[in-house]
């Protein structure tokens, strides 16, 4: 992420658990994993993805979601409708909520 602002500037960030957080400006899709796996195309989109590095495992093999960014799939233990209710929440770059 870019440097920090002047004192009191506010960043919003999503936390996908295990002390892990993500810009949220950076996030282009929620996904839930089981549901989202049904499918053969997005299936075969996850299996490439982790083929080529571009996923990262922030649920220990526990995932339950997914998180998409313009170059990385974040996989969370934390399930997608906790994500995505999280996300609008605020937290101050000292990382408390409001």
């Amino acid at each position: 992420m870019g440097s920090l602002k002047k004192e009191g500037d506010i960043f919003m960030f999503l936390h996908l658990g295990n002390g892990h957080m993500l810009a949220e400006k950076e996030i282009v899709l929620i996904g839930d994993l089981e549901s989202t796996t049904d499918s053969e195309t997005t299936e075969e989109f996850l299996q490439i993805s982790d083929e080529e590095g571009f996923i990262v495992d922030y649920a220990d093999g526990e995932a339950k979601s997914f998180v998409l960014t313009g170059e990385t799939i974040y996989l969370s233990m934390i399930s997608s409708k906790t994500l995505a209710k999280r996300i609008n929440r605020p937290i101050a770059k000292n990382g408390r909520g409001f």
